[in-house]
């Protein structure tokens, strides 16, 4: 039950490797968070050189693959930048693997003291108890919404205000003779042009006054048009345009696998005001698009929980960090 450890950058030129995080992929839980082209899109564009790729076998099969980073001396994360909703730490099933990390650290280079684990979900790692060497704190909560049979039963379920509100919205835009389309693009070829209308649209808001806004050119957009251009290469990406007359007012990035879609990001049309609500409107389409499909048991969110999603799902649950520590005495000293 070693430990191996190599630079990160083998991962993304050693097709065995890839392979190797494939296959545990395809055995554990299978979110599309954790698919081996998510790591690569994520190592490619944000890594630094300085990223291990660390995994572990039990009787001969591979038990958990990560990409860990230093953060200061003697302390490790797992590789996780702000596009990514969970560290990059792939496991088998969800049973916590506590006792290991100890000697995790002891394989990884330098004097490895802790190891933090960022944002792990409890569907794809348990919590576990704090112990001699270990100790987890809250992170925020997220959002799923469990899909039922059919939409009419899932919009039945949502709050009568949301209802009311949208119906009034719809009702307005008839009245005016302004109609709505929903596209969905899903080929590889169509994600460049997805991500710089994306990028247009989150540029003219708050993001962009704020400097985080996506664009064709910048990091961000380099590292959504590789991600879903290798999803969409798997028919495992969506992206969902939203459109009130002839302007595009809104756009979900999607990625799929296992029973589950996750909305990477969405933006909206920032001018429409009070008067329309584009996200909204767009949710409600492409969430009676995805139950009629029929595909995914589930739609999750991730980030921080927001008054908007609680509308749309009364599901909840704690993401947690979860620290470990080479010695048992240096955990309490951290905890101090």
């Amino acid at each position: 039950m070693n430990w191996r450890v190599v630079p990160a950058a083998e991962f993304l030129a050693q097709p065995e490797l890839q392979e190797r995080w494939r296959s545990l992929h395809r055995a554990s839980a299978g979110s599309p968070l954790l698919a081996p082209e998510f790591a690569a899109a994520t190592l490619a564009v944000f890594g630094n050189g300085d990223q291990q790729l660390a995994w572990r076998e039990v009787d001969g099969q591979t038990d958990v693959m990560a990409v860990l980073t230093p953060s200061r001396l003697g302390a490790w994360n797992t590789f996780q930048p702000s596009q990514a909703p969970v560290g990059l730490w792939l496991q088998r099933d969800a049973r916590p693997r506590s006792a290991s990390l100890p000697a995790l650290l002891r394989a990884l280079p330098g004097p490895a003291l802790m190891l933090g684990l960022t944002q792990c979900d409890p569907m794809l790692m348990e919590r576990p108890a704090d112990g001699g060497v270990t100790r987890t704190m809250d992170y925020i909560d997220t959002a799923r919404v469990t899909l039922p049979a059919s939409f009419e039963a899932y919009w039945e379920g949502r709050g009568k205000n949301l209802r009311t509100n949208l119906r009034k919205q719809r009702k307005r835009l008839q009245d005016d003779g302004v109609a709505t389309r929903l596209q969905a693009s899903r080929a590889a070829h169509e994600m460049a042009a997805a991500v710089q209308d994306y990028g247009r649209l989150e540029g003219a808001g708050w993001k962009a006054r704020d400097g985080t806004a996506v664009a064709g050119d910048n990091a961000q957009g380099r590292f959504y048009r590789t991600l879903l251009e290798s999803f969409a290469a798997m028919d495992a990406a969506c992206v969902y345009r939203y459109f009130i007359g002839d302007r595009l007012a809104a756009m979900d990035l999607c990625i799929e696998g296992g029973d589950c879609i996750v909305v990477l990001k969405t933006a909206y049309d920032e001018s429409f005001g009070k008067v329309l609500s584009p996200a909204l409107l767009m949710r409600e389409e492409a969430t009676r698009a995805i139950i009629e499909a029929g595909r995914f048991a589930r739609i999750e969110f991730y980030g921080r929980v927001m008054e908007w999603h609680l509308r749309w799902t009364d599901e909840v649950r704690v993401m947690y960090h979860l620290n470990a520590y080479r010695w048992p005495w240096i955990g309490r000293l951290h905890g101090r």
